[in-house]
Order: C-alpha cells, then structure tokens, then sequence
C-alpha cells in the first residue's frame, strides 16, 4: 500500500527536526551561561554544564551529586531553576517555567535583554 521509502522520509524528517531542536537547546544554555560570565562551551559538556548551573544559581558545586538521587534530583533542578531565575531578576513564577519549559525559557534567557545579577553574591 505505502511504498518502502515513506517510513524512511518521515524518520529523515523527524531526525533533522530533533537536530534544530538540541541546536537551539545548546544555543539557549550557551548564551544563557556567557551572560553569567561562565563559559559557553560549558553547555555542551555532560555534568560539567550541572556544575555551571549550580554555580549560576548560587549554590554549591557538591549539589551535582544530589542529581543522581532519584526524586531528590527533581527537587534540587526546581530549587536551581528558581534560584536562576532570581539572579536573572525574575522571580518564582519564570523559575517554575524554566524548570517545566527549559528548551523555550533558556532561549528566553540567553537572547533576551535579562542581565544576571547574582541576589546571593
């Protein structure tokens, strides 16, 4: 009935889809993390870009290990994400967004006109 290169043409499709999405995840976090003075390269680097979140939101580097605890670990990425969105001079209401929409509300962060100003520092 259908012939034997639709499947392949929907995966193709469906492939470069994914592929503009983890680009502009990786844009978001990048720009996001050069506003912070950290390095944007630090997106791109398993755990090491937790580390840089971490430090962004003002807590400290050893949390890292609270992310391998199940359930602790959703606990702790709503704490940060709240906390990020402070230093960025939003309040809770964007920080529970940044934890539930992080792909859109990075980009929000990183290519909007929000300057980080750390409450804690």
């Amino acid at each position: 009935m259908f012939g034997a290169t639709s499947g392949g043409a929907a995966g193709g499709v469906l492939w470069v889809i994914y592929v503009i999405f983890i680009v502009l995840v990786i844009a978001g976090l990048w720009k996001t993390f050069v506003k912070a003075g950290e390095p944007g390269w630090g997106a791109i680097i398993p755990f090491y870009n937790i580390y840089l979140m971490l430090k962004i939101a003002g807590r400290p580097g050893w949390w890292l290990i609270l992310y391998f605890i199940p359930i602790v670990n959703v606990i702790i990425q709503l704490i940060v994400a709240i906390d990020i969105a402070k230093n960025f001079g939003h309040g809770a209401g964007f920080g529970v967004l940044l934890w539930i929409l992080a792909p859109i509300m990075y980009l929000v962060l990183g290519f909007g006109s929000d300057e980080y100003r750390p409450v804690n520092a």
